[in-house]
């Protein structure tokens, strides 16, 4: 991880995995959900507390293991494990993530609340990383989990395609997306706490916001395919800086710019149709109260 970020910043770049990687960025990640702040946290956790018994009256019954792509620290995971155990079943977990401190937080608060759990540290970014979901045998049926917008964290229409690849005919995946909206979509992201997450990799370097630079929100469509849009963010550096990491220096010049992670957005329909296109039928979808927020339960088509 530590030769990725060097490689990474020699780019200009910042991809998401390093968000929740430093101690001063998985705190802020915490308070950003603690909080409330963070919209499409809090939406897609409310959609799981209203709707996760019956995305598991949909399940097959019997044995089943739920792996949790970006599981995070775990709390929206919780909420389908516990409706399965209140079903009857005791469901294995499997938590990934990149996060060595949240994903240990997520296989303590399932080992806590008594249920089975293998966590596995994982770059989702990585397609041999995700394709070794399958080396993790499980015969029973899974329920493959991409919660939180996480989706939008990678290309998806490259990424829908190589979900639908893990999918075995038995399995199920449960996945969210944020429903863009020129206004809200923004105001979602360009506010204090979530800039303060935002900015947690490069102040783990030493960078203060504005004196170093300032950190830079915008929106665009993906040309790509209608109703697909993309929220970017990257960091101007004011003035010149030399960043000392891991022994090694990395020069950043007055006005270059570090560009940082991207979330995708989607219309509704669009979000659905990359999921069929990528070969997976839809079993039922949850929208949030605003209408800004979409849960969709798909599996292999033709299983």
């Amino acid at each position: 991880m530590a030769q990725e970020f060097l490689e990474a910043l020699a780019r200009h770049s910042l991809p998401e995995k390093f968000f929740y990687w430093f101690p001063t960025s998985v705190r802020a990640w915490l308070n950003l959900c603690s909080d409330g702040a963070y919209r499409n946290f809090m939406r897609s956790q409310t959609l799981l507390q209203k709707y996760a018994a019956e995305v598991v009256s949909h399940l097959p019954q019997g044995d089943i293991a739920v792996v949790s792509l970006g599981a995070g620290q775990g709390n929206k995971d919780m909420r389908v494990l516990e409706k399965l155990r209140a079903s009857g079943r005791a469901p294995q977990y499997v938590p990934l993530d990149a996060s060595q401190a949240l994903l240990e937080m997520a296989c303590t608060s399932a080992k806590n609340s008594g249920f089975s759990c293998r966590g596995v540290k994982a770059d989702l970014a990585n397609a041999q990383h995700l394709a070794a979901v399958n080396a993790l045998a499980h015969e029973a049926p899974r329920l493959i989990m991409l919660l939180g917008n996480t989706l939008g964290a990678f290309d998806p229409l490259d990424y829908c395609v190589q979900l639908a690849r893990l999918l075995r005919p038995q399995d199920y995946l449960l996945v969210d997306g944020e429903i863009f909206s020129a206004t809200a979509t923004m105001s979602g992201y360009d506010n204090p706490l979530n800039r303060q997450f935002a900015f947690g990799p490069l102040r783990s370097l030493g960078l203060n916001e504005p004196e170093d630079g300032v950190l830079q929100f915008e929106s665009d469509s993906d040309d790509r395919k209608p109703g697909l849009y993309r929220v970017r963010k990257h960091f101007h550096a004011a003035r010149d800086l030399t960043l000392l990491i891991a022994g090694e220096r990395i020069q950043l010049n007055a006005g270059e710019r570090i560009e940082m992670n991207w979330s995708y957005k989607y219309a509704h329909e669009t979000f659905l149709e990359l999921l069929r296109e990528a070969g997976m039928a839809l079993v039922t979808q949850y929208l949030s109260a605003d209408e800004r927020f979409l849960m969709a339960l798909a599996r292999k088509a033709g299983g």
